[in-house]
């Protein structure tokens, strides 16, 4: 890898060109070259054009073998598999597909690359800390003499996003000199990025709980974990497995103390993180039926753009099953040769075939979590191509795919654990579990083989908003008996009421809404909606107009209790952050167990009304946002630096929906102070999301988004935690965080 390879960069059937890669000696950045023909007068000769380094290691997810993605599958007949392979990116960046030479060099490379990625996750904090060093220096040293001069140390601070006056710098840099060469080697380079990253504000804490000013002993560490960290319990022992753990000084360990290295380190850990480990772990009761918890899943999960004119592609499956998506859609028409194919009807969007989709929800399914898959079938197709669709079902998912009713589950939905590694369809069935008819149901139930039409929606809106336009007829259409047999526990139903509900409905039944339809039932029964989800399982999709492929506030569904609140994965956004903050508990499986309080069918709960209760208790969060670490610069004009702040959201039941903001810092992207208090009460902590959000002040514009980061409420720790952001995408964008200090009362 670091000599070099010459291998074809494919982006479609048509696009496919050679590039020059190189793993560089850092062993974290792969650069090319690009191959063209020079001109009249070079007589043959080949020239490489430069280019910038291409890619991060950290910025790639995983490696695939063979004809794993649609590009290289479009190509197989030209290049074998054992010479293709695709590099994934973290977030919503496309994949980059590749054909090398030879097998043998193919095989280097995905060997190289799969280590190099093990190598990055696993390093420590002080190997990140060191890499990211390295990598300053890097970008600092201009010339590539491995040396710095003043002038580059200027160009750093404001690549850091860093105004500091040259008097200033020019002292650092003078201290930082030890060789007095007027230039920065190595280890001056890192005593000088120390003097530069010097934490004021941790040394103040280290210092408040030191006994000699030094180091915390022992009991210093006892004290600061009860009084500081506001723990309670087992401090003792804990005082001393963080000091073996985190402090880098074997002096220091052997006298059972620790110093301000260590303590640093111990407070930008995972255990020094704001969201509690514990609760990334699973750890909840996976055993409760299904419509007892918040399950994560996708609208039209085909699409990669929006809903007019979006790319359709299995590769949106893939993406959304490994962020640990449960319940994915596919929308099915008939297609040519008698293949059913996915595409969103009516509009320009491209079209796969559904066998290839089937194919990818049989292989993706179970990578991230092992609890079931829901495929929510939007049928369009006729009875020939149900049939045809039944049989790639059957016979691609095998064992996979839920044929019967599990034994002794026949009044209630089964539970998370009882499906591991099943595949279930959600759609129309004939009859009920109860009994099985025979032949083709005609148009008696034909009018509802598809209970979602997003062009009625749209007409219904804009009927709504006095556009007069001629509401399009649905399409009427039998329902085959053999995709009607695949569907068990999840058969879609039109719904009426929820006093219908109560009387008639199956426990096995599904109803879906759009948004508009949800909120406004939240708004004229909401006790009753959430009693309703207690038994079924409800399904909520974006109103039709979303033609962009916006999203709706997940969070307003959740608080009436629905399971399957379907949002496009391929937008980022507020909405998305949430649902990646809500589902990062649990395993990252899929599914989050609702509040003991939603999942009663003898009490009510209703939303609007949270102190109507038992065991209402309110809570009280203070927030105090201290500091931030190196945030990213969003202008990449030159000489501009972030003046930042900070906003806290909190997210929940209509009377929790709050947010408060720091004041600006003015030109201070590297160790902005705040020291500002926010105070939240919270009357349902239990639903609750709280999310952090930095934004770079403009007096004139809209804010810059800088970074983010979301989490429940219940998985907060208390005392001084760092925030580490993310992107808008939902990447982590390290060493950008934030410090703050956490602290919870019960009552107001």
């Amino acid at each position: 890898m670091q000599v070099g390879s010459i291998m074809r960069k494919v982006k479609s059937r048509a696009w496919k060109k050679q590039r020059y890669f190189r793993l560089q000696d850092d062993c974290a950045t792969i650069w090319y070259k690009s191959k063209k023909a020079g001109n009249a007068h070079s007589t043959c000769k080949l020239r490489w054009l430069w280019k910038p380094p291409l890619i991060s290691i950290s910025d790639v997810e995983a490696v695939r073998e063979g004809h794993q993605s649609e590009v290289l599958l479009s190509i197989a007949d030209e290049f074998p598999p054992d010479r293709c392979f695709t590099l994934v990116f973290r977030g919503r960046r496309g994949n980059l597909d590749l054909v090398a030479e030879s097998a043998e060099e193919a095989q280097s490379w995905v060997k190289g690359m799969r280590k190099l990625i093990e190598n990055l996750e696993n390093m420590n904090e002080r190997e990140r800390l060191d890499q990211w060093i390295s990598d300053w220096f890097k970008k600092a040293d201009k010339n590539g003499d491995g040396r710095m001069n003043f002038k580059e140390v200027q160009d750093l601070l404001k690549m850091m996003n860093v105004d500091m006056n040259e008097h200033h710098a020019l002292r650092l840099f003078t201290m930082a000199d030890k060789s007095q060469s007027g230039t920065l080697e190595d280890d001056e380079f890192v005593l000088f990025y120390k003097m530069l990253t010097q934490r004021e504000e941790v040394l103040r804490i280290f210092q408040d709980y030191s006994s000699d000013g030094q180091t915390l002993s022992c009991r210093d560490l006892e004290e600061f974990l009860r009084e500081g960290q506001l723990k309670q319990d087992h401090v003792q022992q804990h005082s001393m497995e963080l000091i073996e753990q985190y402090e880098p000084s074997d002096t220091a360990k052997m006298r059972q103390a620790m110093t301000i290295d260590g303590f640093q380190m111990y407070l930008l850990s995972p255990e020094g993180s704001i969201f509690n480990p514990a609760m990334l772990e699973q750890h909840q009761d996976m055993s409760q039926p299904l419509s007892h918890y918040f399950i994560s899943s996708s609208h039209n999960t085909y699409l990669m753009g929006d809903q007019i004119r979006g790319h359709s592609s299995v590769e949106a499956y893939i993406r959304a099953l490994k962020r640990g998506c449960r319940c994915v859609e596919v929308d099915c028409w008939d297609g040519p040769n008698g293949e059913p194919i996915v595409y969103h009807g009516h509009t320009f969007t491209s079209k796969i075939l559904f066998k290839d989709v089937v194919t990818v929800v049989g292989n993706y399914s179970f990578k991230t979590s092992q609890y079931p898959v829901i495929l929510s079938i939007e049928n369009h197709c006729s009875v020939e191509q149900q049939r045809t669709m039944a049989q790639h079902l059957t016979r691609i998912l095998g064992d996979k795919l839920l044929r019967n009713a599990l034994e002794g589950k026949g009044s209630d939905l089964p539970s998370p654990e009882d499906l591991k590694g099943k595949i279930l369809l959600k759609g129309k069935k004939i009859g009920g579990l109860e009994r099985s008819l025979d032949g083709v149901v005609e148009d008696s139930l034909a009018a509802e083989v598809s209970d979602e039409d997003d062009a009625a929606e749209i007409e219904e809106e804009n009927l709504h908003n006095d556009s007069i336009r001629r509401k399009p007829k649905k399409s009427k259409q039998g329902l085959s008996k053999e995709l009607s047999d695949c569907v068990v526990y999840c058969k879609s139903v039109h719904f009426n009421s929820f006093k219908h509900s109560r009387i008639h409905s199956k426990f096995y039944e599904i109803s879906s809404f759009a948004e508009s339809k949800a909120k406004k039932h939240m708004k004229d029964a909401g006790a009753e909606f959430v009693h309703h989800n207690a038994r079924q399982l409800t399904r909520i999709y974006p109103n039709g107009i979303r033609t962009d492929s916006s999203n709706f506030n997940p969070q307003e569904m959740w608080s009436a209790g629905c399971q399957i609140v379907a949002l496009n994965f391929q937008t980022a956004g507020m909405e998305m952050d949430l649902n990646d903050g809500l589902f990062t508990q649990n395993g990252c499986c899929g599914y989050v167990l609702k509040p003991a309080f939603m999942r009663s069918v003898e009490k009510r709960f209703d939303p609007e009304h949270p102190e109507i209760r038992d065991g209402y208790r309110p809570v009280t969060l203070t927030i105090k946002v201290i500091s931030g670490q190196q945030l990213p610069k969003v202008n990449l004009k030159e000489g501009s630096i972030v003046d930042p702040l900070v906003r806290v959201e909190i997210h929940g039941v209509p009377k929790d929906q709050a947010r408060q903001e720091t004041r600006h810092i003015d030109n201070n992207g590297f160790n902005p102070m705040w020291h500002e208090t926010l105070t939240f009460t919270i009357h349902v902590p239990e639903l609750a999301l709280v999310r952090f959000v930095v934004e770079d002040y403009d007096k004139t514009t809209k804010n810059d988004f800088i970074g983010q980061y979301t989490l429940p409420f219940s998985c907060l720790q208390q005392g001084y935690r760092h925030i580490h952001l993310l992107s808008k995408d939902g990447t982590s964008i390290p060493p950008s965080s934030l410090f703050v200090h956490i602290r919870i009362k019960e009552g107001t």
